[in-house]
């Protein structure tokens, strides 16, 4: 097929602007990959930036922080290391044996005690107690329960704290003080949690509240320092003893 010179030339038009077509969708095709990556990158970061800050604001506040620190701390009473007076019969294979000398020895036991009978303690060897009632003999530490007859701690509050839980028990007889160091002016509340009310006595010895004057569970003690120093918190036992529990809340001043 033969051409003129017009056609060619029309041909050669209709050519250049076919390629130009095809660069220029080229470039725009590209360009729009270019924002659609841009777009995309953004959302990346938009979406970074959003977990982040979900993150912060997931993580406790300052207050949220002192908010844990003031949780209570617990007071409990050492039960080794120390005189024991009475112990209770605690035998997981019970009766509980009862030996004339402090060893598993074949012919050396004496007698045998239910679970929940009281022993009075005369003496401590290597994990045995010599009692003395109601059975003379030796009978294995780590089958019964016992506390230390006399008991002197300080109530030391968590950082930032201003409470405590106080909980332990006396069996038989003694006396368990608990000391709180207070300042002029700041607010003493202790809240009864337990069968015993505990004595508040004053750094010279003054009794501010006994159990007579506070009675019954649930039954709380408010009173404003009249003078700084340590006060106590006293539980006596003259008998077979009891279990305690109460709370103790300062109000006012910094503690020191």
């Amino acid at each position: 097929m033969s051409l003129n010179i017009g056609q060619l030339i029309i041909t050669g038009i209709a050519g250049l602007a076919s390629a130009t077509s095809i660069a220029y969708f080229t470039i725009q095709s590209g360009s729009s990959q270019l924002a659609s990556n841009s777009f995309q990158a953004k959302n990346l970061d938009n979406n970074l930036v959003s977990h982040q800050s979900k993150s912060s604001s997931s993580t406790p506040n300052s207050s949220d922080l002192v908010s844990q620190k003031s949780s209570p701390v617990v007071i409990t009473p050492p039960t080794s290391g120390c005189k024991i007076n009475m112990a209770i019969v605690d035998d997981p294979d019970a009766p509980l044996n009862v030996r004339s000398s402090p060893e598993v020895k074949k012919g050396n036991i004496v007698g045998q005690l239910n679970n929940n009978t009281f022993v009075s303690v005369a003496n401590e060897q290597s994990g045995w107690l010599e009692i003395t009632n109601p059975v003379t003999g030796w009978v294995a530490k780590n089958r019964t329960r016992s506390s230390c007859a006399k008991v002197d701690q300080t109530i030391t509050f968590s950082p930032k704290g201003d409470t405590a839980i106080v909980r332990g028990q006396i069996i038989g007889t003694g006396s368990h003080n608990y000391r709180v160091r207070m300042i002029q002016g700041q607010t003493l509340i202790i809240k009864n949690l337990g069968d015993v009310f505990p004595a508040i006595i004053s750094p010279d010895g003054q009794v501010m509240a006994t159990a007579s004057n506070v009675e019954g569970r649930e039954s709380e003690w408010t009173g404003i320092i009249p003078v700084s120093g340590v006060y106590t918190l006293q539980l006596d036992s003259n008998f077979r003893g009891f279990e305690y529990e109460f709370l103790v809340l300062i109000e006012g001043n910094e503690n020191f």
